[in-house]
């Protein structure tokens, strides 16, 4: 039986937080807005509202924090200095989130408690920081305090997320998990086109039209 989600955010990640800002400026039109720290993880962030209830998350290492000790989440780790910034992954809102069946959570990470500023959420981060399913797999999000998205903290942007695609070799498997989370509907699953890797693609309305996020379809 499908679980309850919502599509809660993109996340893009960058060797720098300004070099990932720039990427979004250039692609969509509109520079990314307000964000702040995430001090467990030593990573900052900036983001950009999508609809009403859906956002951009730009992402990077903080080069003004301490290592954290633990592998940082959506693979920063694994950028070296001049790694371009790309669409890495997206998170889907959800709702009893430690309660879910551990056959579904296990794959997507640990449910860790996370912190910017005064918002707290709670989150699916795997141990090894390396996004599942190179990222086509979302990370579970739960929002604590407020206990609403963050979308709805940030100014409105003229922007609006048409349509997520992810395509993969060998779909199935991606497809079945979108299913089970109640997401068919938001998020397209299609196979990759012959030699083609794993990738995202987001179609995104802004004040100029419609922008492609992420690579070629």
């Amino acid at each position: 039986m499908p679980l309850r989600c919502d599509l809660d955010h993109l996340v893009v990640t960058a060797a720098t937080l300004e070099e990932g800002c720039a990427w979004v400026s250039q692609a969509l039109g509109v520079d990314p807005g307000p964000g702040g720290a995430h001090p467990r993880m030593s990573t900052h962030n900036r983001l950009l509202r999508l609809g009403d209830a859906a956002f951009l998350e730009v992402i990077a290492c903080d080069p003004a924090a301490e290592s954290p000790g633990r592998p940082r989440w959506f693979g920063l780790d694994q950028l070296g200095a001049g790694a371009p910034p790309r669409l890495a992954t997206w998170a889907a809102r959800t709702s009893g989130l430690r309660a879910w069946p551990a056959e579904v959570v296990a794959p997507l990470g640990i449910v860790e408690t996370m912190t910017r500023g005064e918002r707290e959420w709670l989150i699916t981060i795997p141990r090894d920081g390396v996004m599942p399913m190179q990222g086509l797999a979302p990370a579970m999000i739960e929002w604590q305090s407020p206990p609403t998205s963050a979308a709805f903290a940030l100014p409105a942007s003229g922007c609006r997320l048409a349509r997520l695609q992810l395509r993969h070799p060998a779909p199935d498997g991606l497809r079945a998990l979108v299913a089970t989370l109640g997401l068919a509907s938001e998020v397209e699953v299609v196979a990759a086109k012959p030699g083609r890797a794993a990738g995202l693609t987001a179609w995104i309305e802004t004040p100029a039209g419609l922008r492609r996020l992420g690579e070629d379809a």
